[in-house]
C-alpha cells in the first residue's frame, strides 16, 4: 500500500509547498500508520516531520501511550509537541481542543502543513452522520483531501484507503472506540454493520454519494460563474431553483454563520419580496439589501446609530457620525437657520416628520420615495431646533425643511464631511 500511495501523493503534489510537516498522532493504527508512512518517505517527500500528540486523560492507557510517542520520537529524533486535555470531556471539546493545539505548534514552530490519518471509513461515517442530522446535499461531499488550516494546509493522504487496506503496524487499541455512548461510535459500531447486512458495499455506496454531490456544486459554480450573485436584478433573473442554489453558495462565505432551513427561507423571501430591507439573521449577522444589492454583514451592536445625541450650540463645533457640523454667522456658508437655539442632531425616530411648505413627509415616506438604500437609512442624521426638524442628511443628500414668509435668517449650520485617514 505504502508504495502506491507515495506515488499518488507525488502525483497530487500534496507537499510541493510543504517543508516543515505537523503529524497529528494518537497512537491508534490509523495514525501510527501515517507515523510510519511519512517517516519511510520523509527524504523522497522532501519533508521533515514532527509529532503532534494530545493526552485526553480519559484512559489509564494514555499515559503508556504519551511515554511510547516520546520514546520512540526520541529514538528516530523527531520533534514531539505534547498537550493535555482539560475541560469537560466530549466528542467535540476534545476536537476543539486538539485543533486549537495543532494551529498553535504550527504557528510556533513554522509548520505549514497539519496531517491526519482520516481514511476511507472515517469518509463514510461522516457522510452517514451528516446525513442523520439533516445536512444539505452541499455538505454530504464529506471530508476534502486539502483544506486550509492555520497558517497552511490541512492534508488527509488516506481517503482513499479503507482501515482494513491499512498495514499491521504496532499501535494501541482504544477501548473507549466500542463505547455505544458516542454518536460516531454508534455509526460506525451499529449502524453500518446493520445496513451492509442489506449492501456490503454501503460505504463506498456513501463515498460515492460524497464525490457526486462535490462535483455536482463545482459544475453549477463553473456554470454560474458570471453571475454576480449579490446583484438584485441578476439575482433575480434567475429561477426560484438557481436562486436556492446560489443564496447557498453566498452563505458558504460566512463559515461561521450556520442558519437554520427556516432561516434561509426568511432570506430567501426577503430577497424576492422585498426592495428594501434590513433583516436580522442571528448574533451580529444582518442581510442588508437596497434597490440595487444585498450584503451580509457583521454589525457590531455599539455602531454610529447607536451614538448619543449631540447638542450644537452658536459659534461651536460638534463631530457627529461622518459629519462635522459648526454653527457659524448669516454671513458664513452653510445651511439658513432661522432662530440661534440650540441645534439637536440625533438619529431618526418612528413618526418622524419633516415639513416642505405646501406638504409634510414622514421621513419613512421620504427615504421609500427617494430610494435610499436601508443602510443609508440607519445612519441618516436628523437636525431638530425648537422642536422641529430643520433638515435631514441621508446618502450625502440633505433635505431641508421650508421656513415659512415670517422666518428670518439668524444664521448658518455648516456641514462637513470627516474624511478617513
Amino acid at each position: 500500500m505504502y508504495d502506491k500511495l507515495v506515488k499518488e501523493i507525488q502525483k497530487k503534489a500534496y507537499f510541493a509547498k510543504h517543508k516543515k510537516v505537523l503529524i497529528a498522532v494518537s497512537g491508534g493504527v490509523d495514525s501510527m500508520n501515517l507515523l510510519h508512512f511519512l517517516y519511510i518517505y520523509r527524504k523522497k517527500l522532501g519533508i521533515e516531520i514532527g509529532i503532534a500528540h494530545v493526552n485526553h486523560k480519559q484512559r489509564v492507557e494514555s499515559d503508556t501511550e504519551e511515554n511510547y510517542l516520546r520514546d520512540w520520537a526520541n529514538e528516530h529524533q523527531v520533534p514531539i509537541y505534547v498537550s493535555y486535555f482539560s475541560g469537560n470531556f466530549s466528542e467535540k471539546t476534545a476536537r476543539d481542543f486538539r485543533y486549537h493545539f495543532f494551529k498553535q505548534i504550527m504557528n510556533e514552530q513554522n509548520y505549514t502543513a497539519l496531517v491526519t490519518a482520516h481514511h476511507a471509513d472515517d469518509q463514510a461515517e461522516t457522510i452517514f452522520m451528516r446525513l442523520l442530522r439533516g445536512s444539505r446535499l452541499r455538505h454530504l461531499s464529506g471530508i476534502q483531501a486539502v483544506s486550509p488550516f492555520a497558517n497552511g494546509e490541512l492534508i488527509r493522504p488516506f481517503l482513499d484507503y479503507f482501515k482494513k487496506d491499512l498495514p499491521d503496524v504496532f499501535h494501541f487499541e482504544d477501548d473507549s472506540n466500542q463505547s455505544l455512548e458516542f454518536l460516531r461510535n454508534r455509526i460506525r459500531n451499529r449502524y453500518i454493520p446493520i445496513l451492509e447486512e442489506e449492501n456490503p458495499k454501503f460505504k463506498q455506496g456513501l463515498r460515492q454519494l460524497g464525490e457526486e454531490s462535490e462535483q455536482l456544486f463545482q459544475a453549477f459554480q463553473d456554470l454560474t460563474q458570471n453571475i454576480d450573485v449579490t446583484n438584485c436584478s441578476q439575482f433575480l433573473a434567475q429561477s426560484q431553483a438557481v436562486q436556492n442554489i446560489l443564496l447557498q453558495n453566498y452563505l458558504e462565505n460566512y463559515p461561521d454563520l450556520q442558519v437554520t432551513r427556516g432561516q434561509f427561507e426568511e432570506i430567501l423571501q426577503t430577497l424576492r419580496n422585498k426592495s428594501n430591507a434590513k433583516y436580522h439573521i442571528k448574533s451580529d449577522y444582518w442581510l442588508v439589501k437596497d434597490y440595487d444589492a444585498f450584503q451580509i454583514k457583521k454589525i457590531s451592536p455599539k455602531t454610529d446609530r447607536e451614538l448619543d445625541r449631540k447638542m450644537i450650540d452658536y459659534s461651536s463645533i460638534v463631530n457627529y457620525g461622518q459629519y462635522r457640523f459648526q454653527f457659524v454667522s448669516k454671513d458664513k456658508e452653510g445651511i439658513a437657520l432661522y432662530s440661534l437655539s440650540p441645534v439637536l442632531l440625533r438619529r431618526r425616530q418612528e413618526g418622524d416628520r419633516i415639513d416642505f411648505g405646501k406638504f409634510s413627509k414622514k421621513l419613512r415616506r421620504l427615504f421609500i420615495d427617494e430610494k435610499i438604500p436601508s443602510q443609508e437609512r440607519a445612519d441618516a442624521i436628523i437636525g431638530e431646533q425648537d422642536g422641529k426638524i430643520i433638515f435631514v442628511l441621508v446618502a450625502d443628500k440633505t433635505y431641508l425643511r421650508k421656513p415659512s414668509k415670517h422666518d428670518i435668517m439668524e444664521g448658518k449650520l455648516y456641514i462637513e464631511k470627516i474624511r478617513n485617514r
